[in-house]
């Protein structure tokens, strides 16, 4: 049975039992409502760990990886911020769970390769929760391609992707951006850039849309021009987002879900109509 999750995600009664996913909490409240939701929704048993001490001992004492964590920032023992210093140095992937986060340590949380952050400000904080767990379990089922001339900038964008799980493809031009699609039916994003050297971002767009339509393959733009009319002309050509850089992780995130999210809805529709 397919359900909404809160955003408008959708829960397709996907199961997880093998992933293991490690809780760094110390609230009985909150672990309580995190392990029986997970549970439910994902058949999930999660490992809680109250103390830093825990933490160690759940990753040291078992050969098995670790899928997720879900830490607050600061554990009994780690008071300062140590435990998710030590998830992201041993390259766990994260989620962080906390009730305290001001600018300055929203900057400092972003400023580190997490994958989302979650407020426990709210009663619906465990089902966003859950969503983002969701998100991330599921997420490579998602190949991206991304279209960018500059090697930095497409190296910035694959890291971005793959911290969050989704398969990358990538591609220095048009042409070869043309060439990997048609190569790969799957892909169902693509992330342009529009000033590009043989064919623009425009003219990219135009070619895809041509053989692929917006049902089966979406498209964000990006440019670092202050043209304010590029988005509009990227729109009009048959792209679906377009994005100004410099962007923050946090909204590049949240386009890249919306745009993958409405493929996923489309889909289900069809099959419904089926």
């Amino acid at each position: 049975m397919t359900f909404f999750g809160i955003s408008g995600m959708q829960y397709s009664g996907d199961l997880f039992p093998e992933a293991r996913i490690i809780v760094a909490e110390d609230s009985n409240v909150f672990t309580s409502m995190i392990r029986t939701r997970l549970k439910e929704l994902f058949n999930i048993d999660v490992e809680i760990c109250r103390t830093f001490e825990d933490l160690q001992a759940a990753n040291e004492l078992s050969e098995e990886p670790v899928t997720l964590a879900i830490s607050n920032i600061n554990l009994p023992g780690a008071e300062n911020g140590e435990a998710l210093e030590y998830l992201i140095d041993l390259n766990i992937p994260t989620i962080v769970f906390t009730g305290t986060f001001q600018e300055q340590t929203r900057e400092a949380i972003l400023s580190k390769d997490i994958v989302d952050y979650i407020l426990k400000d709210n009663v619906f904080a465990v089902e966003l929760l859950a969503e983002a767990v969701c998100r991330f379990l599921t997420n490579h089922r998602h190949h991206v391609l991304i279209v960018d001339d500059s090697p930095t900038a497409r190296a910035l964008l694959s890291s971005r992707l793959k911290r969050y799980n989704f398969r990358v493809s990538l591609a220095e031009n048009g042409a070869k951006a043309l060439e990997i699609l048609k190569a790969n039916k799957d892909i169902g994003l693509v992330v342009t850039d529009y000033n590009m050297p043989d064919i623009d971002g425009f003219e990219l767009t135009r070619r895809i849309r041509s053989v692929r339509g917006s049902h089966e393959l979406r498209i964000i733009g990006v440019s670092s021009s202050t043209n304010r009319l590029l988005s509009a002309r990227f729109l009009k050509v048959g792209g679906n987002d377009f994005m100004l850089r410099p962007f923050i992780d946090e909204e590049f995130y949240c386009r890249v879900n919306q745009n993958l999210d409405t493929l996923t809805a489309i889909a289900a529709a069809r099959v419904r109509r089926a």
